[in-house]
């Protein structure tokens, strides 16, 4: 079945997990494992593939990973991963790698003290732990309670015991509904140098006393001093408190309690009656001469309690109860003034005994404690409590009353059990003496008894037909007589029909006959030598279904018999059982979903089968398209004709999923035969499949042109239909004759169909019917016929006018084109010449550059950033203050001494931001106000983001909870344009969220292949020219910066020396035409090539020096020596310097000598006295203004042109440079959109939630689906890492690299759109560049979202923990309290309109929101308010 079992080999084979591989092949038995042993090698018949022997990556904590029970995996304690032994870096130390088959994880086995109270500040908590990992020197271990982490102790672990100091009452959370305690998560880490981890976790118990007194209503001292926290009761003022209190005041035990108790009477009270209630009452000292009132909510009654001598009472009313025989009623207790509850367990039981007792044998038969009568009221005999009855009571029921009789005839054996139903037929089974149905006695049946209206007996046997009464006598001697009828007969067969069937079973037989519906159909039973036939009607036809033969029994003839009760009904009719079809092909092989294709199925063995369908099971891959109730689809057609014994033809049934998104099954059905088709042809003898409808271009915006063949594109058009089974119309003409191809369809018609149409007023349409369906794909227009004397004048005349004009233009201009030709010959073997010499030479670069590219990109690492300073950049750079941005500098202007106070109140602050009913009400009322702009919108979101990092979980749940108020807003107007712009605070909330979860993924896949990328442009283009003013490069894929002159240059090897760094000599590659701060950062790259770019010391603050002889010389980019053209001055380069391959340099970083020292200043002194004046600069292309005005000159026009043409050639270093580039591109692309390799959990989690919203919202068309998950991940994530890789890495992106990566990223942007590119010559360079692969790359696109929609979904579940462990990891590093600070500025900006709409809504005022945010502000800003 394509799987692949895995089995641990020790003592005993084990089973411990299976693999998919393929849904359809087998796997063949020669399993190879890898050269390491890593991959598993497995193949069908025609393919071969690899999977992992372990996926331990794949369980997500140490519970999965130990139920894995895979014995490669085992939980590695201090990365928090499933990983083999090999891979966790700290495996042999105890306890810190757990084998799978230890079936055990790190937990908390103790807690000491057990619980404490919410309501006070504790000492330490001691945890004893079990298999906690040893801890080096270099580790600490923390804990945190909830959100409040603190660090432990250095003597607060022990081995196995682990101490913490527990938060303070006001950071604990409150308790909830009818609980008196709350559970907060306690979590262990243990802290590497390198990293923090969480060990283990449980939770804590925190109790209220103050919420132990609420849970029993009545009894507050009860529930509070019998709670297991052994609180105590204050009955001087009313409360629960903790159990340390020693005041005189305080109750312990139940018993002390002030309490009412002991009712009396106990028997039930009855709703139509008042009664008087007596009680007790003790330890009610401190209440001596105070009032009470006695009260039930549920029935909304209050009186006051009196008192007759030491005993209590109150009297009833008469109470309503209708929807129940009876209730219990618990009463409670005031007192009067203080409305304070005194402990009651006043509990009685409040009946009705008319309920459900509309006779008199059910009331006297009611419980006798309810005292119920039979009463006459009123004329109207009820069953009433026996002191409401003020009249005639019964004590005896009258005689036994039968109004139906089930069922009414029965066989002479008998042996069928009939129902009797009436009234007063009995108090009790006892009750019962005799029945007879038609003077016949009947048996009893006790236990099918029902009080007064049914009972139930076995008819006797009958020794004729014969139709009577029932008779029913109860005690005491009291006989109802019915008068309806029940008739004892004989049934009898006559025949069945048909007679054989197929030893399967599944026939249906029709037996007729005469009384065949005598008894029930629970009483009959049919069987064909015994096997049993199902009956599926019963009347005076009866249906049967027959079973499938048993294997003690062979094909032929069986008697049929029939049994009714203990009457057996034997006949010679004959049974024939046929052997089971056969299919042996299937013809055509396939069907469009839509279905209605004619399908013969050939075998043997059809003719003995009554009922034959083909049904079709679908079960959708795509979450989108699954449905909440019933994953499966099932459609079944039944068989359009059978021919003899070896052919049925089917129609093929319309699915209604996609099946190329769906696992589709097809069934042939005959009678109780089941055979599943294939859908492969592999090693089959015959299959059948289902393929996705055909499409057809729309001609509804443009006509068909009409002629005798009319053509129409698509594309699958015959992947399951032939030209003959094809029907296409014009009008209502059909084709004469048509042909299929699976991208065209050819429709040709009779002249005299031709003529008939276009003589028609109305234009005719173009309709195709394949199958079920039909498409109208357009108007066919025709040409209107014009007489043939009218056609040959217009076309004759003007063709001899042509022709002469054309002679006379052409001898005169053949004498011109001859002088002309010599002249352009001339000029165009000129410019072959040069093309010729370019060409050559770009190739010969291109070669060179291919060889080396791939060594040099190899050589550094990667230098990824840290999650903060990658939040940081992705975040906060791009705003308007930048690196300077307070997010990134952590640096807000609070006073000192109000510090702490602004703290505290941003951490109410805080909690009041996890209130989902406020943040939605502050964000949507800032998006109400004009001033809050797009730029704004998007700085809060990445506020809220990092201020809600430490609950992601809720992150989401507020994003997704905006997201589809906004998807809302979009699907009532255009759906398409929803993500196509950050307008709202939601959309940037996803970019930061996608940002969030893929930070792993970068790291760990796509970091590495975009690092290789941005190295390999790098070094292209600083492999050639690059104009350090005009920002242009010879080397590069854009256009718009491509070095439009030929620059003469040569490569030359410098050896750098540093000083201060010891005597070693780099060797570095540059440029001679490089200027000299190019230079600098030529050296700076190889020289620290292996060190992250912010620790290397920058060009500015470094000097070069070259010594050519004795003396050394500073060279700069400009001094005195700068050569002036014009009106610039040209930057200084080595060529300039004149030093030469093989030179000496000397990198110069700080520390400089006296001498140097004067020398550099007197340098710096001249490059800014050079700077100051109003010359501009130019490095390798001077000034446009200036070139054109030498041109003008000194050149002609056509010189001008020719240098303008000659200019164009230079455009075919962007294919030299994309060819060399083409791979990382590739292996890019290929990392990004493959859903063959890993996929972040987030992206499946949220396309998976458009894909559902889509489908709530009716959205059908795949475009719009395609553009809300192209806007929201490749768009809003992918591009902005592609052109900002400092994002990621700690690089410098200079302006020429930026130019190139901005070419990748609008191919990555241009490859997830669906519309199609019109190219032409007109089109810019930078489309043309890509235009041959944007299709692959388009194809990889769509596969990547169809990869993603098949995959298994990831649960809310597996994304809350994903998030979790996000928000665990890295919460600490983020500066959190400044983007509260920050987000208060919002708060504070829009106080106001906050306040308003907050105290607007009644959910808020309900929580007092409004007033909890006025609290703040007036901590914030040190305010004194009337709060």
């Amino acid at each position: 079945n394509g799987e692949v079992i895995k089995i641990f080999m020790r003592d005993r084979a084990e089973e411990y997990g299976t693999v998919q591989v393929w849904s359809n092949d087998p796997v063949r038995g020669e399993l190879v494992l890898s050269a390491k042993e890593e991959h598993l090698y497995v193949s069908s018949t025609i393919k071969v593939t690899y999977i992992p022997v372990q996926t331990c990556n794949d369980y997500k904590d140490c519970q999965s990973c130990m139920k894995s029970r895979d014995p490669y995996c085992g939980w590695c304690v201090t990365e928090g991963k499933c990983k083999r032994k090999s891979a966790c870096s700290r495996a042999e130390e105890k306890n810190h790698w757990l084998w799978s088959f230890s079936n055990e994880c790190v937990s908390i086995v103790g807690v000491d003290p057990e619980f404490l109270s919410i309501e006070e500040d504790h000492p330490k908590v001691l945890f004893t732990t079990n298999l906690f990992p040893d801890v080096s020197d270099d580790d600490k271990v923390l804990c945190k309670f909830g959100d409040d982490k603190a660090q432990l102790e250095p003597d607060a672990y022990n081995n196995t015991h682990v101490s913490c100091l527990p938060p303070r009452s006001a950071k604990i959370p409150p308790t909830t509904g009818s609980e008196d305690y709350v559970l907060v998560p306690v979590e262990l880490f243990l802290q590497t140098p390198s990293h923090s981890i969480m060990v283990t976790s449980a939770n804590y118990t925190f109790y209220n006393c103050s919420a132990a007194m609420s849970l029993f209503e009545n009894t507050p001292c009860i529930s509070c001093v019998g709670s297991k926290w052994k609180c105590q009761w204050n009955q001087k003022d009313h409360r629960c408190v903790q159990p340390t209190s020693s005041d005189q005041n305080s109750i312990q035990a139940e018993e002390n309690c002030p309490q009412f108790f002991n009712t009396t009477p106990l028997t039930p009270l009855s709703v139509d009656h008042e009664s008087r209630i007596n009680f007790e009452g003790k330890n009610l000292g401190l209440y001596e001469g105070k009032s009470f009132i006695v009260g039930n909510k549920d029935m909304k009654f209050r009186a006051p309690l009196e008192t007759e001598g030491n005993t209590y009472y109150f009297t009833t009313e008469k109470f309503s109860l209708s929807s129940s025989e009876s209730v219990p009623l618990l009463f409670y207790i005031e007192e009067g003034e203080s409305k304070n509850k005194i402990d009651s367990v006043l509990n009685v039981t409040l009946y009705n005994c008319s309920y459900g007792r509309n006779d008199c044998s059910k009331c006297l038969a009611a419980n006798t404690e309810y005292q119920c009568v039979w009463c006459d009221v009123a004329g109207h005999q009820v069953c009433v409590f026996t002191e409401s009855c003020k009249t005639k009571k019964y004590d005896d029921c009258p005689t036994p009353t039968i109004t139906k009789i089930t069922p009414n005839s029965g066989p002479l054996g008998g042996g069928i059990f009939v129902t009797i139903s009436g009234y007063n037929l009995g108090r009790k089974a006892d009750d019962i003496e005799n029945i007879t149905i038609a003077n016949i006695p009947c048996e009893f049946e006790r236990k099918l008894y029902s009080v007064s209206d049914r009972i139930v007996c076995k008819t006797g046997n009958a020794n004729a037909p014969t139709t009577g009464g029932a008779r029913v006598t109860i005690n005491p001697e009291k006989t109802g007589f019915s008068d309806v009828m029940f008739e004892y007969r004989e049934p009898v067969v006559d025949g069945i029909q048909p007679n054989k069937g197929i030893c399967d079973g599944g026939t249906n037989i029709t037996i007729s006959g005469t009384n065949l519906n005598t008894a029930s159909m629970d009483d009959v039973s049919v069987s064909l030598g015994g096997v049993n036939c199902s009956i599926i009607h019963f009347g005076d036809e009866i249906i049967c279904v027959t079973g499938k033969m048993n294997d003690s029994l062979k094909e032929g003839g069986y008697s049929f018999k029939m049994q009714y009760g203990n009457s057996i009904i034997e006949t010679d009719i004959k049974f024939t059982y046929k052997p089971s079809p056969v299919i042996r092909s299937i013809n055509p092989n396939g069907s469009f979903a839509s279905g209605g294709r004619n399908i013969t199925v050939t075998g043997e063995g059809f003719s003995a089968v009554s009922h034959s369908f083909m049904e079709v099971h679908t079960i959708p891959t795509s979450r989108r398209r699954r449905k909440k109730r019933s994953l499966t689809s099932v459609v079944k057609t039944a068989a359009v004709r059978t021919d003899g014994d070896s052919t049925v033809i089917f129609s093929s049934p319309t699915i209604a999923h996609n099946p190329d998104e769906s696992i589709v099954s097809v069934y042939v059905i005959m009678d109780g035969f089941s055979d599943i088709i294939p859908s492969s042809e592999e090693g089959n003898a015959y299959y059948f499949k289902y393929h996705p409808d055909p499409v057809f271009e729309s001609y509804n915006e443009s006509n068909i042109q009409g002629n005798s063949v009319i053509s129409v594109k698509g594309s699958g058009l015959s992947s399951a239909m032939t030209s003959e089974e094809a029907e296409v119309y014009v009008g209502d003409k059909r084709c004469s004759k048509q042909t299929l191809t699976d991208t065209s369809l050819f429709c040709e018609l009779s002249v005299q169909d031709i003529e008939a149409l276009s003589s028609t007023k109305d234009t005719p349409l173009f309709k195709v019917k394949f199958g079920n369906r039909i498409w109208v794909l357009g108007k066919v227009m025709f040409a209107s016929p014009v007489p043939l004397n009218v056609i040959l004048p217009l076309i004759i005349i003007p063709m001899v006018a042509i022709i002469f004009i054309a002679v006379i233009c052409y001898r005169r201009k053949s004498q011109q084109a001859e002088r002309e030709y010599e002249k352009i010959k001339s000029q165009l073997e000129g410019l072959e010449e040069s093309v010729r010499d370019r060409c050559k030479k770009e190739f010969t670069d291109l070669m060179i550059e291919m060889e080396d590219q791939t060594n040099d990109v190899n050589e550094a690492g990667i230098p990824f950033l840290n999650y903060k300073t990658y939040t940081d950049r992705v975040f906060f750079l791009p705003s308007k203050d930048g690196e300077n941005d307070v997010m990134i500098t952590g640096k807000i202007d609070i006073p000192e001494s109000r510090r702490q106070a602004v703290e505290n109140a941003l951490n109410q602050f805080s909690n009041l931001l996890n209130s989902k009913l406020f943040l939605t009400n502050f964000i949507h009322t800032l998006e109400g106000q004009k001033e809050f702009s797009a730029r704004e919108k998007v700085y809060f979101a990445s506020l809220l983001t990092v201020a809600l990092h430490g609950k992601l979980e809720y992150y989401t749940d507020i994003m997704r909870t905006l997201f589809l108020e906004l998807m809302e807003q979009y699907v009532a107007k255009n759906p398409k344009l929803m993500l196509r712009r950050s307008e709202t605070v939601v959309e940037r909330m996803l970019a930061n969220w996608m940002s969030i979860c893929l930070y792993s993924f970068l790291k760990d896949s796509a970091g590495e292949p975009l690092y290789r990328l941005f190295k390999a442009i790098k070094h292209q283009v600083e492999k050639g020219p690059v104009d350090a003013v005009q920002k242009k490069a010879k080397y590069t894929l854009n256009d718009t910066g491509l070095l439009g002159d030929d620059v003469e240059y040569s490569t030359l090897t410098v050896n750098v020396f540093i000083q201060g760094d010891g005597a070693e000599v780099t060797p570095v590659k540059v440029l001679n035409c490089d200027t000299v701060s190019q230079v600098k950062e030529k050296i700076i790259d190889q020289v620290y090539r292996n060190v992250p770019f912010s620790q290397r010391p920058k060009s500015e603050t470094v000097a070069l020096e070259w010594r050519p002889g004795s003396t050394g010389q500073i060279l700069s980019d400009l001094d005195l020596t700068s050569i002036t053209e014009g009106r610039s001055k040209r930057l200084n380069t080595l060529k300039h310097y004149n030093v030469q391959d093989g030179t000496t340099l000397v990198l110069t970083k700080a520390v400089l000598t006296q001498q140097q020292e004067d020398h550099q200043q007197d340098i710096y002194s001249e490059r800014n006295a050079l700077l100051e004046d109003d010359s501009k600069t130019w490095h390798l292309v001077r000034p446009a203004d200036e070139v054109d005005e030498s041109k003008s000159k000194r050149g002609s026009l056509k010189e001008k042109e020719r240098t303008k043409a000659i200019t164009e050639i230079y455009l075919t270093r962007l294919l030299s440079v994309k060819g060399t580039l083409q791979k990382f591109v590739d292996d890019f692309f290929q990392s990004v959109l493959s859903s063959n390799q890993v996929v972040p959990p987030a992206v499946k989690y949220f396309f998976d939630f458009l894909d559902e919203q889509a489908e709530k919202h009716g959205i059908i068309d795949e475009d719009t689906i395609h553009i809300w998950k192209t806007n929201s991940l490749p768009l809003r994530f992918w591009v902005n890492i592609l052109k900002n890789p400092h994002f990621i890495f700690d690089v410098h992106v200079h302006e020429v690299v930026d130019a190139s990566l901005s070419v990748i990223a609008q191919t990555f942007m241009d490859a997830c759109t669906r519309t199609e590119h019109k190219l032409s010559r007109d089109s810019p360079s930078n489309k043309l560049l890509y235009a041959k692969e944007i299709s692959a790359y388009k194809k990889m696109v769509e596969d990547y979202y169809r990869g993603i929609r098949q995959m298994v979904q990831v649960s809310d579940q597996d994304m809350n923990t994903h998030l979790a462990e996000v928000s665990r990891a890295h919460t600490e590093s983020l500066n959190t309290l400044v983007s509260l600070y920050q987000l208060y500025q919002y708060a504070s900006k829009y106080y106001d309109a906050i306040i308003n709409a907050l105290e607007g809504d009644p959910a808020s005022q309900k929580m007092q929101l409004a007033f909890r945010l006025q609290q703040i502000a007036a901590a914030v800003e040190d305010k004194v308010t009337d709060l």
